[in-house]
């Protein structure tokens, strides 16, 4: 599946959380990041991140486009607008 991911995250685990999403999509903006991502990988790198983050202050949204052109959101940690201006 194509997923895009963005996070906002505190200034002392920005380089943490980008070199973990490094490892699986490649970078298109400084906390954006996008590719084709197995739903393995992508299990795995959302643990990854859950590790990384403080979830009361810190927020990561993966819009993921699948199979016959749906789009999902997902958040993990603070989401700041619940209405997505994206796609």
């Amino acid at each position: 599946m194509f997923v895009i991911l963005c996070y906002d995250v505190g200034a002392k685990r920005v380089s943490k959380v980008m070199k973990t999403v490094k490892k699986y999509l490649r970078p298109v903006q400084r906390s954006v990041f996008d590719g084709h991502i197995s739903e393995k990988n992508l299990k795995t790198l959302k643990e990854e991140l859950k590790e990384l983050i403080e979830t009361d202050n810190d927020g990561i949204v993966i819009y993921k486009h699948g199979w016959g052109g749906k789009i999902t959101t997902e958040s993990i940690g603070k989401h700041r607008n619940k209405e997505s201006c994206i796609l």
